[in-house]
């Protein structure tokens, strides 16, 4: 008992710990408690040999389980084959180290349901694991939990090795007519030219989407709705699509977690937190094939409809290895985002490091975003990028891909407009990047107030700032390899100050476009030669202090 209660104080000591610095008014994130029950799932007939379908076994020990008033189901060591896991309140799935839980490749067990994917409402074959409208669940523990995902996926070919795709080759499937492409199942292909590319099919009747069933790819767990979530321990892996989706639900804690895909899966993101209030993220380990950490909350027209933004967020000490982004927010962030706090993670040669993309069609605000000690190493893209010209495209254009394009006329300005407003980012320290940071915002909706105190950028190229009002720069040691150390277009009201650079043989700033003014620089820190201006700049834009 003794010990016990001493872990338990040492839990809640770390957890208080995450509230030290935030700069917001952040709740304390309740966590779920459970009646004093446990059952294993042996006791259900389970049989952990990989081949017998516990499916009926998981749905009998939680309906025991529920009608005792909840506790902990225990999954013991062994290989547990099943179908979807189905959550109800008061259920603790606890999944002990040595045990792990696959999922059935059987794609007639994940019959297809009303849900969101990709901030979207559409219909999607039922997640592995399961739960909504529900209060007080878990999945802890130190066993491992694989979605099966090679059985949903597609590949492409420009991602594995020859020898990995001639082993691809050899498990089944079929591959397109051009040889680029391996799809899991005939159906698949078919359902993918049906579609056109598109993740969320642009169908109305549910028999539209049952022609296209083995497309439609599930997030591997899905929380819907749900109060007091905790997610502590095991590790996540191989998911069809998104790996962890918790959706319009409250008081989250996300900790101790290992979660992984293949860096070929495509959308294999590690953790989507949409349209959430009051959440924590720490301890955390992301190895994944897309986004790492992403924070969302709807798409467009569905998700302004919606209108729940992800707020009250602490994300700390986690990090990421392969990812498109490490930290990402968007871009379906149409419900607004706002009150996030982000410090002490680790970004180790993610496509980009700090990620924030939106495009126009979108909608929504994200506000007050709070950025701190991050460590970066060999990010081959921006370790810092706001694009709001996002095209959907990888970071690293993959084969058939064209980077998205640019307008510089300005739209009008409608709910339809994304606005990123009053970001700080400070202690940020990235080596090995290809481009130190991009700041680009909308020509009719300028990205805001933001702050980069103490920071030091190595990369092959500089920062660019493009259609941004109100930049602080503080303390920011730029050592480019080529080029400028900072370019502005269509800046205003940029005020930098302590900046350092490495001096080549062009210009360490350049300023471009005729919107450009009130530059602000320190005359002891940068000569006027070292600053070149476009014709079409105003001659008073950049002013020496």
């Amino acid at each position: 008992m003794l010990l016990l209660v001493l872990s338990y104080h040492q839990g809640r000591s770390q957890e208080d710990k995450m509230y030290a610095g935030v700069e917001f008014e952040m709740p304390k994130v309740s966590t779920p408690s459970f009646p004093d029950h446990a059952v294993s799932i042996k006791d259900y007939d389970a049989v952990s040999n990989g081949i017998f379908d516990n499916t009926q076994a998981f749905a009998r020990a939680i309906d025991a389980l529920s009608e005792k008033g909840g506790g902990k189901l225990i999954v013991p060591r062994g290989i547990w084959l099943t179908g979807p896991i189905v959550f109800k309140s008061n259920i603790n799935l606890h999944v002990e180290q040595g045990a792990l839980i696959v999922f059935s490749k059987d794609k007639s067990k994940y019959p297809l349901i009303g849900t969101s994917f990709e901030g979207l409402d559409t219909y999607r074959c039922q997640s592995p694991i399961y739960g909504k409208d529900l209060e007080n669940i878990a999945i802890t523990g130190k066993g491992i939990i694989d979605g099966s995902g090679d059985s949903w996926r597609p590949v492409k070919k420009g991602k594995m090795s020859p020898t990995q795709w001639a082993q691809l080759l050899k498990s089944g499937g079929i591959v397109s007519e051009d040889g680029k492409v391996w799809y899991p199942s005939e159906a698949y292909e078919k359902a993918q030219k049906l579609v056109k590319n598109f993740n969320v099919p642009p169908y109305e009747t549910r028999e539209e989407f049952e022609a296209v069933k083995d497309f439609l790819r599930p997030v591997m767990v899905s929380f819907i709705n749900c109060k007091k979530v905790l997610l502590d321990g095991p590790t996540f892996q191989n998911s069809p699509a998104w790996n962890i989706h918790p959706l319009m639900c409250e008081d989250v804690t996300i900790r101790n977690l290992t979660v992984r895909n293949p860096w070929y899966s495509q959308n294999g993101d590690g953790l989507d937190l949409e349209s959430c209030k009051n959440a924590l993220i720490y301890n955390n380990t992301f190895d994944v094939g897309d986004d790492a950490i992403c924070i969302k909350s709807g798409k467009n027209e569905d998700g302004r409809k919606r209108g729940i933004p992800t707020e009250n967020v602490i994300v700390k000490n986690n990090t990421v290895y392969h990812g498109h982004g490490g930290f990402v927010v968007g871009s379906e962030m149409s419900g607004g985002v706002k009150n996030i706090h982000i410090s002490n993670c680790t970004f180790i040669g993610t496509d980009v490091g700090l990620r924030f993309k939106s495009t126009r069609g979108r909608g929504g605000v994200v506000e007050n975003i709070y950025i701190s000690n991050i460590d970066m190493i060999d990010i081959p893209t921006e370790a810092i990028r706001f694009n709001m010209f996002y095209g959907g495209q990888s970071p690293i254009l993959e084969e058939g891909q064209e980077v998205a394009e640019t307008d510089q006329e300005p739209m009008p300005v409608t709910e339809e407009t994304p606005s990123f407003r009053n970001i700080y980012m400070k202690n940020i320290t990235a080596t090995g990047s290809g481009t130190a940071a991009l700041f680009q915002g909308l020509p009719e909706m300028k990205l805001k107030n933001v702050t980069l105190e103490n920071a030091l950028l190595e990369a092959k190229n500089g920062i660019t700032i493009i259609d941004s009002d109100q930049i602080t720069f503080k303390n920011v040691k730029i050592l480019q390899e080529k080029g400028n150390a900072l370019t502005i277009f269509n800046g205003t009201n940029v005020d930098i100050s302590n900046l350092d650079y490495k001096e080549g043989s062009q210009p360490a700033v350049r300023v471009l476009g005729n919107a450009s003014e009130n530059i602000h620089f320190n005359k002891s820190e940068i000569e006027k030669e070292q600053i070149k201006m476009g014709s079409e700049v105003k001659k008073k834009a950049v002013k020496l202090r």
